[in-house]
């Protein structure tokens, strides 16, 4: 539906800013509950993860970890030894990105009868928001019921000497780039790093990582972070841990960057990607005009809405509770509910703990896979974050190559599976598995935390042989003692 097609009412119950997968979950929510909504959009519609995120990184990680799969497979691996189609490889990343367009995304949100708005959305006051198009045009819409910030995080690049002269890659060039570099340094451990890493050495890139801290994925169980290095130097990239870049400088136009370190080493490279992390899309926003800081996370309560309002909403990355796309709409769908049932004046009943108006899993039972080869999962906490919580906990660990299933999957298998046991509750807090082929186990371990299912009533939970999945019963078997 274009703007000249549109009904000049320009007042709708629900005005979301941000079309991404979290802005897009708002709308069918608040649609499904019958209220009107305008969406508001300055890039494509599907945001970052549809087009430079999740989507094109898992695109081009898979084709790099089915090959090291197919080496460790007896009677497969001899076949597989030779490099991967690059040109193949980026050409299907496109077509999963849509080639960059966005018909079919704005084909759905009108499907749901959501109105589309072209431009940069900017709150001008109560319940008040204005359209800029690129011509300059503007529109003035109003929120009878709320507004919903779903603006997302951009990636931070420090302020180096020489930076803007080198052209460095984000996330988002690392993405959607059209060839392979030669030489690629990787400033960063955490999750975009070690994923990127592994994506441009697979493809035939010369790796090097600097990582200022001591271990990859800082966030994990420390041997999560330790196995992925294992085989990213195994498979040809080189980690620096404890360094940081200083300086940058390209020579030429085109030519290869020279990267000082800190440390007083120099490194060469045809490119440079700064994974170091992320700020929240609120630069220009219009905050000032609603009583908050431009630029800032935005605070909120387990319905998501800002802390000292009752009418705006911040969903997703901007209220940094969960920096990952499957939590954004799992916020989304409980700010979705929460915006009907005060629409509706229904009181908000089920804003208790695990109840339909709260995003309890923010804090409890976050999951997260990290498609690196080895894949790392997560869910919960880790044992650090539990002993700092106040738990009384026990860490029960387990041999993944132990497992029937695994040995099965992988010649060679390299794993490791850790639950963090409440003592005083029998619940699980935190469960972390790293090896091949482990992401699909990760929704067992996140209904097992979520569900704060007791340790005996797993027992009863029985995992097919021969699967990987019988790790979950050597990690209880363990913990039985």
């Amino acid at each position: 539906m274009t703007d000249a097609d549109r009904a000049q009412n320009d007042e709708y119950d629900v005005v979301v800013i941000g079309a991404g997968p979290v802005g897009e979950n708002v709308a069918d929510r608040a649609r499904a509950a019958g209220l009107s909504t305008a969406v508001i959009e300055s890039e494509l519609i599907g945001g970052e993860c549809s087009y430079w995120a999740c989507m094109p990184s898992k695109a081009l990680l898979r084709p790099v970890v089915a090959r090291a799969d197919a080496r460790r497979v007896p009677g497969l691996s001899g076949a597989v030894g030779g490099p991967l189609d690059a040109d193949a490889v980026l050409a299907h990343r496109d077509e999963q990105t849509s080639h960059w367009k966005d018909d079919g995304q704005v084909a759905w949100l009108d499907s749901i009868g959501a109105d589309i708005f072209r431009g940069k959305g900017r709150l001008t006051g109560t319940r008040q928001v204005s359209v800029t198009a690129e011509d300059g045009s503007e529109r003035h819409l109003t929120a009878r019921h709320a507004v919903a910030v779903c603006t997302g995080s951009r990636a931070v690049v420090p302020a180096l000497p020489g930076l803007a002269d080198v052209r460095p890659w984000t996330s988002r060039e690392a993405t959607s780039a059209k060839e392979v570099p030669g030489r690629l340094v990787v400033v960063g451990g955490g999750v975009v790093g070690v994923e990127m890493a592994t994506v441009w050495q697979g493809l035939g890139a010369e790796v090097t990582m600097l990582v200022r801290g001591k271990r990859l994925l800082p966030k994990m169980e420390p041997f999560a972070g330790d196995l992925v290095a294992e085989a990213l130097t195994e498979a040809g990239a080189r980690i620096l841990t404890g360094v940081s870049a200083k300086s940058v400088r390209r020579a030429g136009a085109d030519g290869p960057v020279t990267v000082e370190l800190d440390n007083g080493e120099s490194l060469e490279t045809d490119e440079i990607l700064f994974a170091t992390g992320r700020a929240p899309r609120t630069d220009d926003l219009g905050l000032d005009t609603v009583g908050l800081t431009p630029g800032s996370w935005l605070a909120v309560d387990d319905s998501c809405l800002v802390e000292g309002s009752d009418w705006l909403y911040a969903v997703g990355d901007v209220n940094h509770r969960a920096l990952l796309t499957h939590q954004g709409k799992y916020q989304a769908r409980i700010a979705g509910a929460a915006i009907a049932a005060r629409a509706q004046e229904t009181p908000l009943l089920e804003t208790d703990r695990w109840g339909a108006h709260a995003a309890t899993a923010d804090h409890a039972a976050v999951p997260q896979v990290v498609f690196t080869d080895p894949e790392a999962a997560s869910v919960g906490l880790t044992l650090a974050e539990a002993e700092a919580a106040g738990h009384r906990v026990r860490a029960v660990d387990y041999d993944l190559a132990s497992v029937a299933g695994s040995g099965l999957y992988a010649q060679g298998y390299t794993g490791r599976a850790r639950m963090v046991v409440d003592l005083d509750r029998d619940i699980l807090l935190g469960v972390t598995f790293v090896g091949p082929g482990i992401g699909e186990l990760l929704h067992s371990a996140t209904v097992a935390v979520a569900g704060e299912v007791p340790i005996e009533r797993l027992w009863h939970a029985v995992p097919a042989y021969p699967t990987i999945s019988e790790v979950w019963l050597r990690l209880l078997e363990t913990y039985r003692g």
